[in-house]
């Protein structure tokens, strides 16, 4: 790959990674409620799902996925439905005590699953297949250098924003002010899960 090829790519996952979206938003939620180390299994979960996606783009799966309306809308749904179910969940959660007794809990599994119910997730992998991998003689070299590329800033990015969760844990819970400030972090989190839902059923 040449140094422009790098550098696009290099553009592309700090724009893509870095910004709110439902897998950075669950991190800081997760890292909020629960602390650092329950949150780094959802942490560790996205950057399994999204390589596991992008090897299924680069065999083909994920064109037949978009090219097939019936089987977009259906991961759309789903997609919206789970980020729907977990922002009601959030918005539940006022309480350390609650969120440590399951109020919200998203497992391993649940977090490889989510990159799969993700239409961004999708169209990102294509763009990334389309514009780096298909159609190049050395395609597996090719991939040896984007798919741990886009894991570390898939890994980095969730990190950050649960460390960002983390710092904000004890300001958070705070027992002078009643658990207001957790409760309207939490429905500020559901908001964007929200958004972020609403739109992924409109692309």
């Amino acid at each position: 790959m040449s140094g422009a090829e790098i550098t696009a790519l290099l553009m592309l996952c700090t724009a893509v990674s870095f910004t709110p979206g439902p897998n950075t938003t669950l991190s800081t939620a997760l890292a909020a409620n629960y602390g650092l180390r329950r949150a780094m299994r959802f942490v560790l979960a996205v950057p399994v799902g999204w390589g596991l996606l992008l090897v299924l783009c680069a065999g083909g799966v994920g064109a037949l996925v978009v090219s097939l309306p019936p089987l977009r809308l259906g991961v759309k749904g789903a997609g919206v439905a789970y980020l729907l179910w977990l922002a009601w969940k959030l918005w539940q959660s006022h309480k350390l005590a609650q969120a440590n007794a399951g109020q919200l809990n998203v497992s391993f599994w649940q977090g490889v699953m989510l990159q799969f119910l993700n239409i961004k997730a999708w169209m990102l992998a294509l763009i990334v297949v389309a514009g780096w991998l298909a159609g190049r003689d050395d395609l597996w070299q090719r991939f040896a250098v984007v798919l741990p590329l886009l894991l570390a800033f898939a890994l980095a990015s969730n990190l950050c924003y649960a460390l960002v969760g983390t710092l904000l844990r004890q300001w958070l819970a705070d027992p002078a002010h009643g658990g207001r400030r957790l409760r309207w972090f939490n429905r500020c989190m559901a908001g964007v899960l929200v958004a972020t839902a609403l739109w992924m059923a409109t692309v």
